[in-house]
């Protein structure tokens, strides 16, 4: 009898360690697997951190480039002003105003200055296309001088006079008759000539310093901001609905 019973003893204590042992293991196990589950769901917000930062990084050229369709917009702005104002119809010179406003607030303060200090020196030391930049130096000055006759013209909404409509066409026409080619021959030919005489690192660089001083002058959506004035000013005129210009074929 007591045979039996240390047998049957030695059978529940093995079978404990046994329970035990392999509890011990399973345990050991979980913790493992949900170690290496938590490093993988790191690894994974890291990962998605990382191509946040990468969709979010706006080159220099693309980001001087997204302002120049930015002023496409208020070219069009100013187009309809012209054939509204040529052809005797109603157009409130508070629209040109608050373009004129803009352009000379993140066009001509902002994004003319960034070419005019990082671009057009970066070239000239390299002695590439020193007579593009001298033009283009020269046009935005004269821009800046159109955009100073506009506001004038039509600061605060004041009623036009005399011949104030006619010398706002004339200007209005003698803007946009220089920026589109201006604009067309930088996307075209100063930006990538731009990119070739710096190296990737300063390339890189330049873009995000873009990005921060955008910020500083305009706050976080700076440029998303004056997006949203220009729609706004678009959608007053009747030229926001894109459709509108398709060719009826």
């Amino acid at each position: 009898m007591k045979i039996i019973n240390d047998h049957e003893n030695k059978s529940k204590d093995t079978s404990r360690r046994g329970f035990i042992q392999k509890s011990g293991l399973w345990i050991a196990g979980a913790g493992v697997v949900g170690l290496s589950g938590i490093a993988v769901s790191c690894k994974n917000q890291e990962n998605s951190e990382k191509e946040e930062e990468e969709e979010e990084m706006v080159s220099a050229n693309e980001d001087l480039m997204r302002e120049h369709g930015l002023l496409n917009r208020m070219l069009l702005v100013y187009d309809t002003a012209i054939g509204r104002m040529t052809a005797s119809e109603e157009f409130n010179p508070n629209y040109i105003n608050q373009t004129a406003t803009i352009i000379r607030n993140f066009v001509e303060d902002y994004h003319e200055k960034l070419e005019e200090d990082y671009l057009f020196p970066r070239l000239e030391k390299a002695n590439k296309l020193t007579g593009l930049t001298s033009t283009l130096r020269k046009q935005h000055k004269a821009g800046r001088g159109v955009t100073e006759q506009l506001l004038s013209l039509t600061n605060n909404g004041r009623a036009l006079k005399g011949d104030d409509s006619k010398k706002i066409v004339d200007l209005l026409k003698a803007f946009n008759t220089m920026y589109r080619p201006h604009e067309a021959r930088e996307d075209t030919v100063l930006f990538p000539a731009f990119k070739q005489v710096v190296s990737q690192h300063e390339y890189d660089a330049l873009g995000e310093d873009f990005e921060k001083k955008e910020h500083e002058k305009f706050g976080e959506g700076g440029f998303d901001a004056m997006v949203d004035k220009v729609a706004t000013i678009e959608k007053q005129i009747g030229v926001y609905e894109l459709d509108q210009f398709t060719p009826k074929i």
